[in-house]
């Protein structure tokens, strides 16, 4: 039977993971920077990029859980994946043009698209269903506890690589590999799979054994992210209110990564609390808390010209994310039947990442032609969309279990 407490699974998975995202987050708040100053790309090549990363890197996320249900195995798919991430990060100090960016980062992402969904189904097999928010929220929280410190030491590094120019960059990035190379030690070592449990035969790769509530959430899902492009737009944002305030160039690339971290600060703090507020008063009614303040803050960002609002914003941006990422996953387990949890969070992060490959393009599109606040407001509006969608199409299932369903 899964425990009532956290137990060695959703642990030793949350030490990946924050590994892991170290790895990352010592090149993702540098790469816009990177791309734009060095390798002189514009908006729409950087939405195209991360768009192509993220969005088609994701539909590996639907077969991995598929296949990790078909044949009952996880542990091989989340190895594989985190194994090729950790692979790439040498790659992105020898890359010399935007396209090169764009391969390594998509390779990058492929093994996170083989990875996620497995991880995710694991976390609920190995957990009581009384305290998957929590789980999902602990997750999240070592996860983004990794995004400080990856943004944290790219700071001490570039600081310390002042006198490098550009180069300062590849070798920041080449360190990245180290934490990386930890995670999939980890893996190895100390991840233990536990026998498939359910008795019930695998339908197979397909949205009929799902209910109208999880098929209405992937709708939400994709409204939603739509509206929720690359969060490299918004270090971009950042670096223009910077540049417009008459910070030095030299300092812009110190000051990335730290704004950054106080995001990821944030969300850290607020994931596991807002999980567990999930488990007691409902997964919707605090999906509606995130997705409103969503639409504040990209509003803020289209009107921001000041860096005190920048950073109060950043800040901000951190609390929504950690009242939706951890709480959408335990929803989506929530909804879907114990037999096909690998194949339910596959469709999740592939619809999430579909739309996210249009939501960068069109982003970059709407600040190349229209100037950054369109972008913004776009993103706000379809916000408040997907709010309305999720409060009248998805209902919470009757087992829910927040004091209000039993």
């Amino acid at each position: 039977m899964p425990e009532k407490k956290l137990g060695r699974t959703v642990k030793v998975l949350g030490l990946v993971s924050l590994f892991t995202d170290a790895s990352s987050e010592m090149i993702y708040p540098l790469l816009p920077i990177f791309l734009s100053s060095v390798l002189g790309a514009g908006p729409a090549v950087i939405g195209l990029i991360e768009g192509v990363a993220e969005g088609t890197a994701s539909v590996l996320k639907g077969f991995s859980g598929y296949i990790s249900d078909r044949f009952h195995k996880r542990k091989g798919l989340i190895l594989a994946g985190y194994g090729l991430s950790a692979l790439t990060k040498p790659f992105f100090a020898a890359a010399d043009a935007a396209w090169q960016v764009l391969l390594v980062r998509f390779t990058d992402r492929v093994g996170k698209g083989i990875r996620t969904a497995p991880r995710d189904a694991m976390i609920a097999e190995s957990t009581d269903r009384a305290i998957w928010g929590k789980a999902y929220g602990f997750h999240r929280a070592m996860d983004t506890l990794g995004a400080i410190v990856g943004p944290g030491l790219a700071f001490l590094l570039m600081w310390a690589l002042s006198g490098q120019g550009d180069d300062r960059y590849r070798w920041v990035f080449l360190a990245a590999f180290i934490p990386g190379l930890v995670a999939v030690c980890l893996i190895l070592f100390a991840l233990k799979e536990e026998p498939f449990k359910s008795a019930t035969k695998f339908p197979g790769l397909r949205l009929a054994g799902f209910g109208r509530s999880y098929k209405m959430l992937l709708l939400v899902v994709a409204v939603f992210t739509l509206g929720n492009s690359s969060d490299a737009f918004l270090l971009l944002k950042a670096q223009d209110v910077f540049e417009q305030a008459g910070i030095s160039g030299s300092m812009i690339p110190v000051l990335i990564p730290l704004i950054w971290l106080t995001f990821n600060v944030v969300y850290s703090a607020v994931s596991m609390p807002a999980g567990i507020l999930s488990d007691r008063i409902g997964r919707k009614e605090t999906l509606l808390i995130g997705f409103f303040l969503y639409g504040l803050i990209y509003l803020g960002f289209a009107l921001a010209g000041s860096t005190l609002v920048v950073w109060l914003l950043m800040a901000a941006y951190g609390v929504f994310y950690g009242l939706t990422e951890g709480v959408m996953k335990a929803f989506v387990a929530d909804l879907s039947p114990e037999e096909m949890k690998g194949t339910a969070f596959g469709f999740y992060h592939a619809t999430d990442g579909i739309s996210r490959l249009l939501a960068s393009i069109m982003f970059g599109v709407l600040w190349q032609l229209f100037g950054a606040a369109a972008a913004f407001l776009f993103g706000a509006g379809l916000a408040i969309v997907a709010a309305f969608l999720l409060w009248n199409f998805c209902e919470e299932p009757s087992t829910a279990t927040h004091p209000s369903a039993t």
